[in-house]
């Protein structure tokens, strides 16, 4: 009796242990100090906002730049999520907020939102590609995770090049029936005599 209290407690204390990590693996505070945001600076001589960027990850970002507003939209490198984001540039900086759809899936975890900032920035050297650098995160988040891509040169921003177009490529007309009649469902060619499809 006393073994088996003593395996109960045990097994309650490493439950309780175990618990408790993965509370904080999977959406405890973060261990890290969460990056202050830069401060505003002067845009490099000659450049505009207004424009593509290009990250191995989250693919083409075409941003357009209208006063202090920009308006940016994006669809990742392997084409799964595309997104929006809007916000206010102050010089070299841009703060935004994000909408992110994962393309095909429904549910609240279809959607992500969240919120970020980009610094506009040309490295060093003659004839150089500028870059955007920053982070962005979940919520009301505004740091976490790295976005650094490299603008584009020739290239204007065209929104309806990242819009999704999966819903848009139906196969058919949707009436089945009809297209069995008219041999246009692939099954005809194969029917045999005395099948009543129709």
């Amino acid at each position: 009796m006393f073994v088996t209290r003593r395996i109960a407690h045990v097994g309650f204390v490493v439950a309780l242990g175990v618990g408790s990590a993965l509370a904080v693996g999977c959406g405890g505070k973060k261990s890290e100090a969460s990056h202050p945001v830069p401060k505003p600076g002067d845009m490099p001589e000659g450049s505009d906002w207004s424009g593509v960027y290009y990250s191995a990850l989250y693919g083409d970002l075409h941003m357009l730049k209208e006063g202090e507003n920009i308006h940016g939209a994006w669809r990742t490198a392997n084409g799964e999520r595309w997104g929006e984001m809007h916000g206010e540039a102050n010089g070299n900086l841009f703060k935004f907020e994000w909408k992110e759809t994962t393309i095909g899936m429904v549910g609240p975890s279809a959607t992500k939102t969240g919120r970020g900032y980009f610094q506009y920035i040309r490295p060093p050297g003659d004839n150089v590609n500028d870059e955007i650098k920053g982070e962005w995160g979940l919520k009301s988040e505004q740091t976490g995770l790295p976005w650094a891509a490299v603008k584009q040169r020739n290239r204007n921003p065209d929104f309806k090049a990242v819009l999704p177009d999966e819903t848009q490529k139906v196969q058919g007309t949707g009436n089945w029936d009809e297209e069995k009649k008219s041999g246009g469902g692939g099954g005809d060619k194969d029917k045999k005599k005395g099948d009543d499809w129709e």
